[in-house]
């Protein structure tokens, strides 16, 4: 496995693409490429993979081999990034959402409250706008919106006047200070709870990851073939939310439109009717996988 990050519910997704040899195929999230170099053992010399990702540290992950088409863009922009590279329709899409470990233990980047960085967490590091924007440049209605929406905290409006009190004495730099601010409003019973979700909230705000996520799905139906495969694995509820409700029903309400007879107009056929999650053995391998749920469905032919 690469040190970069571990696959998560790697033979599970894999295996759901249901790959052809001669397929065209897109790694949404290329990241230390332990999915795509799966996918690409299952290809034959015909087939072609697209491995997208921001990050530009990915580079360096990239494997040697003509098959493989890296793709340095946020995945929101798939189907022009593909068309731009010749291609209109693909086999199969793999999204293996969120964090990669790479960035977790990458102190510097600023992703976790596990060591002082400066507070940063933007996935792209061409981007403008750094958490630190985000934490002394919101206004408390902002940041309660951001807390709430994003990091589903009960107590966002809370936390927000929290963090609003503390850039008062002095700016909010790094991830230490961050904490620091939010400590008169940490519950002292599940404070790695609360933080993760804090933390979560910001780095969403900072990439724009659910905008990016419901992009990327309305875009696949366009460039997926009849019969082609969309897999997703998501980590926190929100994300899942939207992949759930878009595979039952093209659209992120989860509303499934009718036709004259009643008879339901989706774009899907469910391949997993609930979410996969890792085994017993997988969680031990790699506790970051907890929180892994994985959907998937096939475009209906017309």
């Amino acid at each position: 496995m690469s040190p970069y990050h571990t696959p998560v519910l790697l033979e599970q997704s894999v295996g759901l693409l249901n790959i052809r040899p001669d397929g065209t195929y897109v790694d949404l999230t290329f990241g230390g490429g332990g999915h795509s170099r799966r996918i690409l053992e299952l290809l034959g010399p015909d087939g072609r993979l697209y491995g997208f990702d921001q990050d530009s540290d990915t580079r360096a992950n990239c494997p040697d081999d003509p098959r493989f088409h890296y793709v340095e863009s946020n995945f929101r922009f798939l189907r022009g990034a593909l068309r731009l590279r010749g291609v209109t329709q693909v086999d199969g899409i793999l999204a293996d959402l969120g964090v990669s470990s790479h960035h977790f233990d990458a102190v510097e980047r600023g992703f976790s409250f596990r060591g002082e960085a400066p507070l940063d967490m933007r996935m792209n590091r061409r981007g403008v706008r750094t958490a630190a924007d985000v934490v002394n440049g919101a206004s408390a209605e902002e940041l309660t919106r951001i807390l709430r929406d994003w990091g589903e905290l009960d107590t966002s409006w809370k936390v927000a006047n929290c963090l609003v009190r503390a850039r008062e004495k002095s700016p909010i730099r790094t991830t230490a200070e961050l904490v620091d601010a939010v400590r008169p409003c940490t519950p002292k019973k599940d404070e790695s709870k609360f933080l993760t979700k804090l933390f979560q909230a910001l780095r969403i705000e900072v990439n724009g990851e659910l905008e990016a996520l419901t992009m990327a799905l309305e875009q696949s139906l366009k460039v997926l073939r009849p019969g082609g495969r969309l897999v997703v694995i998501s980590y926190h509820s929100l994300e899942d939310r939207l992949v759930k409700n878009f595979l039952r029903s093209g659209n992120f309400a989860g509303e499934v439109a009718k036709d004259f007879y009643g008879r339901a107009e989706v774009p899907f056929e469910l391949v997993t009717r609930k979410a996969v999650v890792p085994d017993a053995d997988e969680l031990q391998r790699n506790p970051r996988s907890r929180s892994a749920k994985l959907r998937a469905g096939t475009k209906k032919t017309e």
